[in-house]
């Protein structure tokens, strides 16, 4: 088994972490915080930082693309800091690459869907470097396992983009 993390935002990270941790090859998922302003985040005060989704995964079953495909199936990524009823940064589509590879294979990976034509507008997803992640309040983890009828604005939109 290859373990490997990645960390992205699509809008809410309840909706994502319940997809994802359905995924084959997904080995565990954590919500939080990412790419903003303070060290110490929560839910009611994290400047800057998008909601995210922490995911660990085994590369042997799942690559980085299929991670990715996935992704971009499960949210609207050519809003602008907003998804669903969600409006503002904390609700970015983004993608939180670790090293020089993950950048480019975004980078290639947006113009897939860019290319795809299902969408109306542009891919809006930035490509951020990932610094830290903050794991989010016990009472946001596993939310809409605890909470079945608990908002989300997530579902599978698309088949595959490979």
């Amino acid at each position: 088994m290859r373990k490997k993390i990645s960390v992205l935002a699509g809008g809410c990270f309840w909706g994502m972490e319940e997809l994802f941790r359905r995924l084959p090859g997904v080995l565990d998922t954590e919500v939080g915080y990412t790419g903003g302003e303070n060290d110490a985040p929560t839910y009611g005060n994290h400047p800057g930082h998008a909601e995210a989704l922490q995911v660990t995964y085994d590369a042997d079953v799942l690559s980085y693309q299929g991670l990715l495909d996935f992704f971009f199936r499960i949210h609207n990524p050519t809003t602008l800091n907003r998804q669903g009823q969600d409006i503002g940064t904390s609700y970015r589509s983004a993608i939180f690459y670790a090293d020089e590879q993950e950048k480019q294979e975004a980078e290639a990976f947006i113009a897939r869907v860019n290319a795809s034509g299902r969408w109306k507008d542009p891919v809006a997803t930035t490509l951020e470097p990932l610094t830290r992640f903050f794991p989010a309040e016990a009472e946001h983890q596993e939310y809409l396992q605890r909470t079945p009828q608990g908002y989300t604005c997530h579902a599978i939109r698309f088949g595959s983009y490979l």
